[in-house]
């Protein structure tokens, strides 16, 4: 239980990713925030996994593309399980739609932004001042923020790699006061996000292509988080992991 005693708050935390996170931690003993944005009936059946794992959990409805919207969520926070935030998980976030240069227009591109990017910068500003000494914040990147992902992915690559830097450069501001900052940067994982913007052919092809010949689970993804998240990763910060099965090393 190397979690006890500990409040986490992950957004985007309703399914696929987010929903393997919340579980992950709860397990080994945290309290976990399940933020979500639209889909109420995903973040009840993620707190209901959480509870059916000994956990605790609550779901808060918060657009964290909104500075309100991610106030209220640690106000939830706070309510629920005291003034202090040990973990962190930034996982909003979404390609939207696959869109050439030519397709798109600058609001779906500053839309995509504020998604993954933005949205990583209010939660951290926002929780932050209830974050102390061993408390560490994880961001979700991605292997297109290495290589420019997909076709029609530019603006979620761009956004993507925003997350990477900015994890260099929140981990070097907040190091002095013992609040450590990791991103991990998955490839191919098995969840809805595929299903919907991946057409079969492609995702098979990855995988074949994928020295471990397979597509990631979420659960792997969220043993990971918990890693970085862990007092075992206590020396590592400002580090972008990868966890992509081989397909590509940094």
């Amino acid at each position: 239980m190397k979690f006890a005693g500990k409040v986490a708050v992950v957004t985007g935390g309703s399914r696929d990713i987010g929903r393997a996170v919340c579980v992950k931690l709860a397990s080994e003993g945290a309290s976990v925030v399940v933020n979500y944005n639209s889909n109420q009936a995903d973040a009840d059946e993620t707190v209901a996994a959480v509870e059916a794992a000994g956990g605790k959990a609550v779901a808060v409805k918060a657009d964290v593309t909104k500075p309100a919207d991610v106030d209220a969520l640690i106000a939830a926070t706070r309510d629920a399980f005291g003034n202090e935030i040990h973990i962190l998980v930034n996982n909003a976030g979404g390609l939207v739609a696959r869109k050439t240069l030519e397709e798109m227009d600058e609001e779906f591109f500053n839309f995509v932004m504020q998604l993954n990017a933005t949205s990583t910068f209010l939660a951290c500003k926002a929780a932050v001042p209830l974050m102390k000494e061993g408390a560490a914040i994880v961001n979700l990147s991605s292997l297109a923020g290495r290589d420019g992902g997909g076709g029609g992915a530019i603006a979620y690559a761009t956004a993507k790699g925003a997350v990477m830097t900015m994890t260099r450069g929140l981990a070097k501001e907040l190091g002095p006061k013992g609040i450590r900052v990791n991103a991990l940067a998955p490839g191919m994982i098995a969840t809805t996000f595929h299903d919907k913007f991946t057409p079969d052919a492609a995702r098979e092809n990855v995988a074949n292509s994928t020295p471990l010949r397979r597509q990631g689970k979420a659960e792997e993804t969220a043993d990971l988080v918990a890693y970085l998240a862990s007092d075992e990763a206590s020396f590592i910060t400002g580090a972008n992991v990868d966890i992509n099965g081989g397909l590509a090393f940094s």
